[in-house]
């Protein structure tokens, strides 16, 4: 079951938007306000949530207040991973919160918080305790990112990739499970925390873990669980059919939709990051998927 959905991932993050074609953010505005409409048309019940940011940044949230954004959407979202790539304590959570909120009187999601093994094992077991601890009950929903380590045989969706050194290598070691299906020290602490604390996982195409992840969603208690419907994907031979094989095998969970990433050929600069030239194509991408899988 959708339960809500959110326009783009990181949209103030260069890997996962081309600012430098839109350093003012003014067309990632534009394509808020044109799927949410498109949304709206389709469900207007149906809750939207302005892409997760990272970094934390209160100044893009006012931004987006002035492109007229804001009016389109139901809450905003924040990412937070101070003990692996921010530059701020984890004791910091409520203060990052209290920042989004002094600009913005919607609701504030964690829609990613996450900490890697990437050191040791007992890292993510602290942060874990330290983040719920500090997390629940400030925000209305919380997504953990990730259930699964991303195999090291996959690229990680980020631009410079082996050129930023450990921060790169970090990505394949969020998971709650190894690669190999083996639970880490926290997934049996996670229990503790659900269904306070949903997940976040990113199924690629034809991801051959939906499956387990559906297993291990169940066995940790999760409820509610954040994934991506990649317009990207949506374009590739069979994308239409994985996009059904993916919401049957999430049916049982509350999902937060995540509409991104732009098909080559529709890209101001053929990229998954470039904003599209046409927002209205977008739009009806979203429109289509809530048609879909949320009415």
């Amino acid at each position: 079951m959708v339960e809500a959905v959110m326009i783009w991932n990181e949209p103030n993050n260069l890997s996962h938007w081309d600012f430098e074609i839109d350093p003012d953010w003014k067309l990632y505005a534009t394509l808020v306000c044109e799927a949410s409409a498109a949304i709206r048309a389709e469900n207007s019940r149906l809750p939207i949530v302005l892409g997760g940011i990272s970094p934390i940044d209160p100044a893009f949230v006012e931004t987006m207040a002035r492109h007229g954004a804001l009016d389109a959407v139901d809450a905003v979202a924040v990412h937070g991973f101070p003990l692996d790539w921010n530059h701020w304590s984890i004791n910091a959570w409520p203060e990052k919160l209290a920042d989004i909120r002094s600009v913005t009187p919607l609701p504030v999601w964690i829609s990613e918080v996450g900490v890697s093994t990437f050191g040791a094992d007992e890292v993510q077991v602290f942060g874990l305790e330290r983040t719920a601890d500090l997390v629940i009950g400030r925000a209305p929903r919380i997504h953990w990112y990730s259930l699964f380590d991303l195999p090291r045989s996959w690229p990680a969706t980020t631009r410079h990739r082996e050129a930023e050194g450990s921060a790169y290598y970090r990505h394949f070691y969020m998971g709650l499970v190894r690669e190999d299906g083996s639970p880490k020290p926290a997934a049996a602490q996670f229990v503790e925390y659900t269904p306070e604390l949903g997940i976040c996982q990113w199924f690629h195409y034809e991801d051959p873990r939906l499956d387990a992840g559906a297993r291990w969603l169940r066995r940790l208690n999760v409820t509610r669980v954040r994934t991506g419907l990649s317009w990207a994907d949506h374009l590739r031979p069979g994308g239409p059919a994985w996009a059904d094989t993916l919401m049957r095998g999430l049916d049982p969970f509350a999902v937060t939709a995540t509409f991104c990433f732009t098909p080559e050929c529709h890209g101001i600069r053929p990229h998954h990051t470039s904003p599209p030239r046409d927002a209205g194509a977008f739009a009806e991408f979203c429109g289509r998927m809530v048609r879909r899988y949320a009415c």
